[in-house]
Parts: structure tokens; C-alpha cells; sequence
């Protein structure tokens, strides 16, 4: 369930056929926009057994999430203009390809340098496909019912994705191996990469320059930031292994600023935040991001590690979450041109965050049904009511030139804020952590808990000071989205007139 870039050429090719070549074309896109939400989130069921299998430490874990999620989003910008300067057909496929030898890759790994160079080559084929994928849709679709009925069928792809990765995740991991959740991008690409010669038409490609400078900066600038974050979770906020990554990190993004505002072809010109509206609409995601990654990468632990549950119960688990997601995405479809963007979002991010505090409470001796099962659900509504205003918002007086770029941000918001909130969430999980441990068992030093085979008191103590740890995650969380809340009330000014005249297309 993500917003999706819209890349625009100066005018539309034809489709190469008829329907037979539309309903193939089709197909394509949904199953590669498939792909790239799978692998957003197929991995998370099978954290702990990547953790068992290679040896990583609680902190150096997060980095499979995050370094896909930060070189999709950080490149996605730069995904969409790589599309429309060489050619859509073009880019699609060189990141389909990329993205099959990429999953190859990261299911052959033995190690964790391995694992996490394959994730982040996942992340830089997502950022090809994403754009590319969504520019081919509205040059094969006629504007009208006929696109509109595509986008239908592109979204609810991108909607189910998120929940169908969480449970082919565990199915692949009890069934198979952990190694799965990468390999079955082989099959599914190559089949994309035989049928799309068939499908696509090649674009015209368009003038001027990639911004490198600007997508390296903003990408390297971002990478370090999390980086320093998640050493506090090891290193004192003071220690140089924390304090000179995030300067650093903060150095290139005022680079990446002075880039955009130099360079004739920028990958984000900043005049796209002059609106209001708009740069709410961004910093919500942003904290929607960070909330979502905090509560499917703190809740698969918990559920495996203190529940005890196996990998694809924990996938089936989640079903919960985008049962909820499902019913009010659909609702606020049709209530934003009565309500416009703002009412949504207030009551979506406040039913997000009630789910986040009720999460809180959780300890050793929860259980699925009592516990578990109404703050998914409320996560997943809360969520639900939140994408299609915060597009609608973020492409809302923006110049028709500019509504892919305007898109394109709040897609890599969501990416970067899930990379950065891991980041700071994690840390702030791991600290409580350690912090219950040396109360539990003072002679322990805390260290890097996550259960084990162990002996039954310490096992006993390990489990407490998780679901703590998790506890304190998911209220920070929850504070998150109350920001959220404040924000969206005195940002969001988009009339209910303005929201119901804005295409779907711009904002799919």
C-alpha cells in the first residue's frame, strides 16, 4: 500500500496493440509493481531466521529492511527521469533484470555483507521499475474509465502486496528456507522480462541531464544519517561512531539543496514545497513510514521470538492489518471529495496511533487474540484512511509538469521515513532493552538479547525485556503520529472541491 510516481512524457504513444496487448501489458505492471512491494516486505516474517542463519546482531538486522528502503527511495527520483530520458520500455526492463539477478543474488548469500549488498541492489532495480511501471500504465491506457479501470487494478496490487508479502514470507520460510522470500523473484522476472518486448512500446526519450550529483548527495546524505542513528543504539550519542556519521550525513544534504537549486534539471526543485498542503502531506509520510516499519518489524519479533509463533502463523498473523487497511481504504476513496484530505488524515493518523499505544502494553504473557488482533486491525484502518489523501494533497495545485516529481516525494517520504524510523524507533527499543535486562539480571551487562536457547529463568528474563523494548518502540511511535495529527491539522488546506477534480492518475 504505497503511492506510486507518475512519469510524464510531453506526449502519449500508442499501445502496441489491442486488447490481447493491453490486458498483457497490464498484467506486466501489476506483477512487477508486485515485486517491488513484496520485497519491501517479504523479508520481515523471515528476520529471525536471517538472524540465526547469518549471525547478525538485533542492531545490524535492521539493515536488511533499511538498505533496500533507503536506495528505493532515495533513487526513485532519479528512477523516474532515468525512464523518460533513455526510454520507459527500456528502463523497465533494465530494472526488472536488475532486480531478478539482484534477489538471486541476496538468496545465495553467506554472509551479511552479501545479504545486505543484494538488498540494497533490490533497492536501486525497485527505483528503475517503480516509475517506469506507472509511466507505461498511462501510455497504454486511454485517460478515462479505461485507465481509471487500470489504476484500480495497479492499486489493489500495490494494496495486497504489503499482506501477501508478510504471508508468502512465512510460508516460504517454514516451508523452504528463509533464502526463498529472494529466490521467488527469479521466476516471476523472467516471466515479466519474456513478455514485456510484447507488451510495451518504446517511448520517445526526452531531454536534459540526470541530476548524479544531487542523487548521489541525497542518497549518501540520508545512508549516514541511519547510520548514526542506529550506532546510538551501541554507541553513546556523544561517541564518534554516532556524532560524525550524522554530521556528515547532514553536510550532504545541504549539498543536495545547493545542487537543487543550481542545476537546470533538478531531481526535486524546491519550489515543489512553497505549498503548504504539499510539505504536510510529505513530513506525514515521512512519519507514517517510520511508524509502519516500527510496527511490522517490532511486532514479527515479538511474535516469533516471545509468542513463539512459527514463521508462517506470524505471516497469517498480519492478515488482521490489511483486513483493516482494506476496508477503510476503500471508505475514504469515496469520502474525500464530501470531507477533503485534512478530516481523513486527522482521524487516520489518531486510529494509527490508538493502535500504537494499545501495543505498548504488551508483554511476555500476551497473547494473539487479546492483545494483538485489535491493534492490527486499528493499525491497518489507520493507515487505510491515510494514502489516498496524503496523495491527493501532495499533487494538489502542483504544475502538470511537475505532478510525477510532486508523487515521486511522497513515495520516497514513505521509503526514507521507513529507513530513518527504524533507525531511531530501533534504537530507542534497543536501549529499553538493555536497560531491563541489567535490572533483571544485573551480572548480564545487557548485551544483544533475542531469546535463543537458553536456560528457562534467563529465557524468561530475555522475553521481558523484549516485549519492554518493543513496548517503549511502539510508543514512540504513537508520539510519532500525534506529530502527525498536529501537523495535518494545521497543514492540510485542500478543499473537498479541489481533492474530488484531481486526476487518480496523478496520484495512484
Amino acid at each position: 500500500m504505497s503511492t506510486q510516481p507518475q512519469a510524464k512524457t510531453p506526449a502519449r504513444e500508442a499501445p502496441p496493440g489491442g486488447s490481447d496487448h493491453k490486458s498483457l501489458a497490464l498484467t506486466l505492471i501489476a506483477v512487477a509493481q508486485m515485486m517491488v512491494v513484496l520485497d519491501v516486505s517479504i523479508v520481515n516474517v523471515a528476520l529471525p531466521s536471517i538472524q540465526r542463519a547469518l549471525d547478525f546482531s538485533a542492531t545490524n538486522l535492521e539493515w536488511v529492511v533499511n538498505a533496500y528502503a533507503l536506495a528505493f527511495g532515495g533513487l526513485l527520483l532519479l528512477g523516474g527521469r532515468i525512464a523518460d530520458k533513455f526510454g520507459r520500455r527500456r528502463a523497465f526492463v533494465a530494472g526488472i533484470a536488475l532486480l531478478t539477478a539482484a534477489s538471486l543474488f541476496g538468496g545465495l548469500a553467506d554472509s551479511q555483507e552479501l545479504l545486505l549488498a543484494a538488498r540494497a541492489l533490490q533497492g536501486v532495480a525497485a527505483a528503475l521499475v517503480a516509475p517506469a511501471a506507472l509511466a507505461l500504465l498511462t501510455s497504454t491506457f486511454a485517460p478515462g474509465a479505461e485507465r481509471n479501470k487500470a489504476m484500480g487494478v495497479y492499486g489493489a496490487v500495490a494494496g495486497l502486496g504489503g499482506a501477501l508479502g508478510n504471508v508468502l514470507g512465512g510460508v516460504f520460510t517454514d516451508a523452504l528456507s528463509w533464502r526463498w522470500a529472494l529466490f521467488v523473484n527469479v521466476p516471476i522476472g523472467l516471466l515479466v522480462l519474456l513478455g514485456a518486448p510484447r507488451a510495451f512500446r518504446e517511448s520517445t526519450p526526452t531531454r536534459g541531464k540526470l541530476d548524479l550529483p544531487g542523487a548521489i548527495s541525497v542518497t549518501g546524505g540520508t545512508s549516514l544519517i541511519v547510520y548514526g542513528l542506529m550506532n546510538a543504539a551501541s554507541h553513546d550519542w556523544s561517541d564518534t561512531a554516532t556524532v560524525a556519521p550524522i554530521v556528515g550525513g547532514a553536510v550532504l544534504l545541504l549539498i543536495f539543496l545547493v545542487v537543487e537549486a543550481r542545476t537546470s534539471s533538478p531531481l526535486m526543485p524546491l519550489r515543489i514545497w512553497a505549498s503548504p498542503a504539499r510539505s504536510g502531506s510529505y513530513v506525514i509520510m515521512l512519519t507514517i513510514g517510520a511508524a509502519l516499519m516500527a510496527l511490522f518489524y517490532f511486532l514479527t519479533l515479538f511474535i516469533q521470538i516471545v509468542l513463539g509463533f512459527s514463521p508462517m502463523r506470524t505471516g497469517f498473523a498480519f492478515l488482521a492489518f490489511a483486513v483493516g487497511a482494506a476496508v477503510t481504504a476503500t471508505l475514504s476513496s469515496s469520502l474525500i471529495a464530501r470531507t477533503g484530505p485534512r478530516v481523513l488524515l486527522a482521524v487516520g493518523t489518531l486510529v494509527f496511533a490508538a493502535g500504537l499505544f494499545w501495543l505498548s502494553a504488551l508483554g511476555s504473557d500476551s497473547s494473539y487474540a487479546a492483545d494483538l488482533l485489535g491493534p492490527l486491525v486499528l493499525g491497518g484502518a489507520g493507515t487505510g484512511l491515510c494514502f489516498v489523501p496524503l496523495a491527493l494533497a501532495a499533487v494538489a495545485g502542483v504544475r502538470d509538469q511537475e505532478a510525477g516529481v510532486a508523487s515521486a516525494l511522497l513515495n520516497a517520504g514513505q521509503q526514507v521515513g521507513a529507513a530513518l524510523g527504524l533507525a531511531v524507533l530501533g534504537t530507542i527499543a534497543a536501549n529499553a532493552t538493555e536497560s531491563r535486562m541489567k535490572e533483571l539480571l544485573p551480572g548480564s551487562g545487557g548485551g544483544d538479547a533475542h531469546g535463543g536457547h537458553l536456560p528457562p529463568q534467563i529465557q524468561e528474563a530475555v522475553h521481558d525485556a523484549l516485549s519492554h523494548g518493543y513496548g517503549i518502540g511502539f510508543l514512540a511511535a504513537g508520539f510519532v503520529l500525534v506529530a502527525a495529527f498536529i501537523i495535518a491539522l494545521f497543514t492540510i488546506h485542500v478543499s473537498p472541491r479541489d481533492a474530488a477534480r484531481t486526476d487518480v492518475a496523478a496520484v495512484a
